[in-house]
């Protein structure tokens, strides 16, 4: 790989000796992962190859997603670099926690996140720009995420509605993307010597938003892909520096790991507790993480009025009628309505006032007149033990599934005409109305594909 000269320079210089090791990783075959999704009640894929499990998390495996298999379209797997996935790990929050990721798209980081919530508690999931915005929804509705509110807003404008709000927050900023090289070398095209320095200016403008929104002993982790110790190291001193209140927490670092370096900062000893990821050291490509605890005795927690229904007596007695014929668990939460659909709305959430919200909640569907239609979204994050009625189809008849066909059954089933979660390798895949032996097709057109063409998954 042809590297940027002033780029050689700049780590010739930094890493010495280690230098053409570093450089030589460039030539390296991009190593693939994915997670897999333990909010399904089957998280084992059926046709995604498994390389190997990656040691730091518990979800993380290496190999290749088909974007057009049942594994990618059910959200059983997500598709994500190697050593991303340690920003999650480092992260961990708990389930019950109200947590922000405040630059979220397209959602690597927003489903690792949910995979340790559980369901519970509150994950606002940010990005500032709409069409990312709208990636990050999609992600998160097939991943089967309920507790997930996406917003599409400025730090700024997120920190003066939310002072105080939040028990953890993940800043993985937009950087210079050195340690994207090797996976996306059009990257390279931005780079130039002052172009982490343009990037850190950017991300001390987030940062000293996403302080003012950490509650009392809440956590905040940041993280690069990019090796600069401007946008690494050096941000952490400078936070450190400016916010007392700031603790730097210890990471633990498996094999392969490296220390930050004090020296390429202020010399601050305790910058040997952020992370590296060196691609020369690592199976994956390059990232730095910090995680530091906020201590302010003088601040408070914050509370915002809470999110009241807006449901009209009809909508409320069509949600019932399909909830009472459908579903075995109650929907946790607030029923709201925005125009025609109807969402579940996570018991901790505020009220936001006037943010750009993209998804309030699980959208569980749409009213029609006199009727309500179940969500794709709802299919995806039920499992097959909480509906009454499920029908079960098999690989072909899924193709014809997502192509948008009419699926002829064997048999009518037992249970009668109606709605049924639609079943694929034990996981639900949204709902469709049985008719007879018949199985109309909800599946929405915007996602139809062909099932035999083979398109590997953009997720990150």
């Amino acid at each position: 790989m042809q590297l940027p000269t002033g780029f050689i320079e700049k780590y010739t210089r930094l890493l010495g000796e280690q230098a053409p090791a570093f450089f030589a990783s460039f030539d390296a075959p991009v190593q693939k992962g994915y997670r897999v999704n333990p909010l399904k009640e089957n998280n084992k894929p059926a046709t995604t190859p498994d390389d190997g499990s990656v040691t730091y998390t518990e979800f993380g495996h290496y190999g290749q997603v088909n974007g057009h298999s049942i594994d990618h379209a059910s959200g059983m797997v997500y598709s994500q670099e190697p050593s991303a996935m340690f920003v999650g790990e480092v992260a961990h929050p708990h389930p019950g926690e109200i947590v922000l990721d405040l630059s979220a798209a397209p959602g690597g980081k927003t489903t690792h996140l949910a995979s340790f919530m559980r369901q519970e508690g509150l994950l606002v999931s940010n990005e500032i720009f709409k069409k990312r915005a709208q990636v990050l929804t999609e992600n998160v509705e097939r991943f089967g995420i309920s507790n997930a509110v996406v917003t599409n807003e400025s730090p700024e404008r997120l920190a003066q509605q939310l002072p105080g709000f939040f028990d953890r927050i993940v800043v993985d900023a937009p950087c210079s993307g050195e340690g994207m090289f090797r996976k996306d070398p059009a990257a390279m095209q931005y780079w130039d010597e002052d172009y982490p320095a343009k990037c850190a200016a950017l991300q001390r403008t987030i940062l000293a938003e996403a302080v003012k929104m950490l509650k009392p002993d809440a956590e905040l982790i940041y993280s690069t892909c990019t090796f600069a110790p401007e946008e690494d190291e050096q941000m952490i001193a400078w936070l450190l520096a400016t916010y007392p209140q700031l603790e730097l927490l210890p990471i633990e670092k498996p094999v392969g790991m490296d220390d930050g370096r004090p020296e390429w900062a202020d010399g601050n000893p305790e910058l040997t507790k952020t992370a590296r990821l060196f691609p020369h050291h690592m199976n994956g490509e390059g990232h730095f993480v910090a995680k530091m605890r906020w201590h302010d005795e003088t601040a408070t927690e914050q509370k915002l009025k809470p999110v009241k229904t807006n449901l009209t007596k009809e909508q409320i007695v069509l949600w019932q009628d399909f909830a009472n014929d459908n579903l075995l668990v109650p929907m946790v939460g607030t029923l709201l309505t925005f125009g025609d659909q109807l969402y579940c709305v996570p018991s901790q959430m505020a009220d936001f006032g006037h943010l750009s919200i993209m998804r309030p909640g699980l959208h569980l569907g749409t009213y029609k007149k006199k009727r309500f239609e179940p969500s794709l979204a709802l299919g995806l994050a039920l499992q097959p033990s909480q509906v009454k009625k499920t029908v079960v189809i098999d690989d072909q008849q899924w193709a014809n599934y997502v192509h948008g066909d009419t699926v002829s059954l064997a048999t009518a089933p037992v249970d009668g005409n109606g709605w049924y979660e639609v079943v694929i390798n034990d996981n639900g895949f949204g709902f469709a109305k049985v008719v007879g032996a018949t199985l109309k097709n909800f599946y929405p057109k915007g996602l139809r594909f062909l099932a035999a063409t083979t398109q590997n998954s953009n997720d990150e």
